[in-house]
């Protein structure tokens, strides 16, 4: 499975000067706790980093720091990495895990940010598929004893 099939397209992004109370607010008002760090190159957001609830906490709210004195470039994560939209799932997954991250941003060929690959979105596909599956069994011993008896 490719990422591009599964990734979340809604993506929200800020840009490194913004101040820390601003990415707080985003993250309050779309109900999500990343942020994709972005740049704009040649007319694209191109991801530069990422910042996180857990940063913002950690970063200023901890030690008493003014978010509003703070920028998301004080604090991101800019080591990232990205998957394109056609790696395969498992292999992104495996980097994941090397890495230690639970999110990536996902870019085209150009290496524009068009979604995002979580950990939680995949745990959630992974729970559906299993109900599948034992529905199928289910349904399966159902047919079975309706047949026999």
């Amino acid at each position: 499975m490719k990422v591009g099939d599964v990734c979340n397209r809604l993506v929200i992004d800020v840009t490194e000067d913004e101040p820390v109370r601003r990415a707080a607010e985003l993250m309050r008002k779309y109900h999500v706790g990343t942020l994709v760090v972005t740049s704009f190159g040649a007319e694209q957001r191109v991801p530069t980093g990422i910042v996180t609830d857990r940063d913002i906490v950690v970063e200023t709210t901890a030690p008493g720091i003014d978010p509003d004195e703070v920028t998301v470039g004080d604090i991101m994560s800019d080591q990232v990495v990205v998957a394109a939209e056609d790696d395969e799932v498992p292999d992104m997954l495996e980097v994941m895990r090397k890495k230690g991250v639970r999110r990536l941003p996902v870019v085209d060929a150009q290496g524009a940010l068009v979604g995002i690959l979580a950990v939680d979105d995949l745990l959630q596909l992974c729970a559906s598929d299993l109900g599948a599956m034992a529905a199928i069994v289910g349904g399966q011993r159902h047919q079975e004893s309706k047949a026999r008896t």
